[in-house]
């Protein structure tokens, strides 16, 4: 098989970058370990920056997420049993967000690759790119006990954290950036009203928790927790208690519970591998990055970097201009770098760490005082929340 762009993983990210090529011309495959229903039964966040929801209007996959999405003009902090509440379409100059599930985004692209006949190939095992040096890179892998080759011009590795793509850039070359945080989330979706109709991040003594939701109908709820819990260490009604406990008695008092439809314990992790590019390989999305939930940068850092490679692969096969694919990775981790720093500053202001000093507790408490009480420091949350220009 030929073509010019193959494709490594059936994310949001890939098949985003695979419908934005098609659209301008620009042919490609895109090759996914996992069956579809594997891929759409994935549980993921589902705040959307104003950026990302133009890209996927571009896509003409925006339809349903205009209509069905919840637009949200702010964000509570619930801290000391208060709720404060920040202006983001205020403090960022009249930007707001988008809460629509990331299944939802994944479903009304795998739609719109349909509706125009895109080449996803699902339950390709093995996959491996070749030759990322030369001018004649080449993708292997293998489906139904038999070989496949696809030869391409570029690869794109959208294929996550554990995948091939950033495996394949030598060690010598190859820098990795991280931290991995002494506590996890543990979360709970539920059909339940949301508490609230805007996200309420909450910072308790116990540890944060935060309210979410997919639909009016659809909440989902984290609370922090050990690394050393389990699943099976939570009933749901032990959850819901300590959620309560976390936060404010008036809200707690209006908190719908109910049977939990998913839950589950997600550790916290920074990471940035650099560079995101070696010869004819690009990486994309967790496949370069990883950040902590509570900033809501992981799918929408993806998004940026399928801005700048759609954008860097329209210049060069339409314009013959390479200036775009040259850059991609200073561009692309330059923004990276700092979502990261807004969403370790979220995490880190937040957050219990249980190894802190009363020094360091007194300072986590002045850092979420000062931005209460700062018009700045809610413009430069506000902007960071939002999303910082492509």
């Amino acid at each position: 098989m030929k073509t010019q762009i193959c494709i490594i993983g059936g994310g949001p990210s890939g098949l985003l970058l695979s419908q934005l090529l098609h659209l301008k011309g620009i042919d490609n495959v895109l090759l996914e370990k996992h069956t579809r229903d594997y891929v759409l039964a994935r549980i993921r966040a589902g705040v959307l920056e104003h950026g990302f929801a133009r890209l996927m209007r571009e896509a003409g996959c925006g339809e349903r997420m205009d209509r069905e999405g919840e637009v949200h003009d702010g964000v509570f902090i619930s801290h000391d049993g208060r709720l404060d509440r920040i202006d983001l379409h205020k403090y960022s100059g009249g930007s707001s967000v988008i809460v629509y599930g990331q299944t939802e985004v994944t479903r009304d692209l795998y739609d719109a690759r349909d509706r125009m006949n895109g080449k996803v190939i699902h339950e390709a095992d093995d996959v491996a790119p070749h030759d990322l040096g030369s001018d004649k890179p080449y993708v292997t892998y293998n489906k139904g006990g038999a070989s496949h080759r696809v030869d391409c011009e570029y690869i794109i590795g959208a294929d996550g954290f554990h995948g091939v793509s950033r495996k394949s850039i030598p060690a010598g070359v190859l820098r990795e950036y991280e931290r991995v945080y002494p506590f996890g989330w543990l979360g709970v979706l539920s059909q339940t009203k949301p508490v609230s109709p805007e996200l309420i991040y909450a910072k308790h003594k116990n540890g944060f928790a935060l309210c979410s939701l997919r639909s009016q109908v659809l909440s989902r709820y984290y609370i922090q927790v050990p690394l050393t819990d389990t699943v099976e260490n939570w009933s749901d009604d032990a959850f819901w208690a300590e959620l309560k406990n976390r936060l404010p008695a008036d809200v707690a008092a209006r908190l719908q519970t109910g049977p939990s439809i998913e839950k589950s314990i997600a550790p916290l992790r920074s990471y940035v591998a650099e560079p995101m590019r070696y010869g004819r390989l690009f990486l994309a999305g967790d496949a370069a990055h990883i950040f902590p939930p509570t900033g809501a940068r992981g799918l929408n850092s993806a998004a940026s970097d399928i801005y700048y490679l759609y954008h860097a692969m329209v210049d060069h096969y339409h314009k013959r201009d390479d200036a775009g694919l040259d850059g991609y990775s200073e561009k692309a981790l330059a923004r990276v770098w700092k979502a990261q720093r807004f969403s370790w500053w979220m995490t880190t202001m937040l957050h219990r760490f249980p190894d802190n000093s009363p020094y360091e507790d007194r300072l986590q408490d002045t850092e979420l005082a000062y931005l209460l009480s700062s018009d700045a420091a809610k413009s430069a949350m506000a902007e960071n929340y939002v999303g910082l220009p492509f």
